[in-house]
């Protein structure tokens, strides 16, 4: 289905993450595929998962200063010019996210949304140029931008952005044929999804409520990623897309 795509992950922690499930996909569907971890020391865990799909890894810490300019410059040299983009890293001081919204810090709050929100902004212009072929750019979002969902507090209002930004950017890269998607998930337990307080209850109520009576998996957000990036999927663009077992229609 991807034969002949070039991809980029960004955001892989380390083999129970929705980046790894995305990036292993893609790669078996046909793509040839980067991915990124944090840094160094993230490396270790996640280098000894993608090696065996002979998937280049590359440092990126959206926060330090040209290291998202180097990731990008370095996907398209590797992989010639960039097909899709995977973006699926969010982040936010623990003493903020699982305080009250209105006792956030203005720094934690700033940095959040920096890095969950902002850095997809700062992709999909980075990204343009080495998409010569039009293409499609995906982030990863949750329910909690639109309802308010106990313990995700400062995160709600960052997705929130993150979602009225892939609208703004799918109207604005149109006209390049680049495609922009939000992906999202009902609850996973991932290490990034860890930091949420009382996630494990989070996960048992979601699991009783929703119509498929289980949680979804990663190689189930990983299918739908797959999809968006594909030829099968080019009439779409500016969409959120649940992949939650239902979650999203039930109180």
């Amino acid at each position: 289905m991807l034969q002949g795509k070039k991809g980029l992950v960004i955001g892989v922690a380390n083999d129970q993450s929705i980046a790894y499930a995305a990036a292993k996909l893609t790669k078996e569907l046909g793509a040839e595929v980067v991915a990124t971890c944090l840094n160094d020391k993230a490396r270790k865990y996640v280098e000894p998962v993608l090696s065996p799909l002979s998937i280049p890894l590359l440092n990126c810490n959206v926060e330090v200063e040209g290291e998202l300019e180097a990731t990008i410059q370095g996907a398209a040299e590797t992989l010639g010019h960039i097909d899709f983009i995977v973006h699926s890293i969010a982040f936010a001081p623990l003493d903020d996210l699982h305080g009250a919204l209105h006792a956030s810090s203005a720094e934690g709050f700033k940095q959040a949304i920096d890095i969950s929100c902002h850095s997809f902004i700062r992709v999909a212009h980075l990204a343009q140029p080495y998409m010569v072929n039009g293409g499609t750019l995906i982030t990863m979002t949750y329910l909690g931008a639109h309802l308010a969902i106990p313990n995700y507090g400062l995160m709600g209002p960052v997705k929130a952005a993150l979602e009225s930004s892939v609208r703004y950017l799918a109207s604005e890269l149109g006209e390049h044929n680049i495609r922009v998607h939000a992906v999202s998930p009902g609850p996973i337990a991932t290490r990034a999804a860890s930091g949420i307080a009382n996630f494990d209850a989070l996960m048992d109520s979601v699991e009783k409520r929703v119509p498929l009576k289980r949680l979804v998996s990663q190689d189930e957000v990983a299918g739908l990623v797959s999809f968006l990036a594909s030829d099968l999927a080019t009439g779409m663009t500016g969409q959120t897309l649940y992949v939650d077992c239902g979650e999203h229609m039930v109180p």
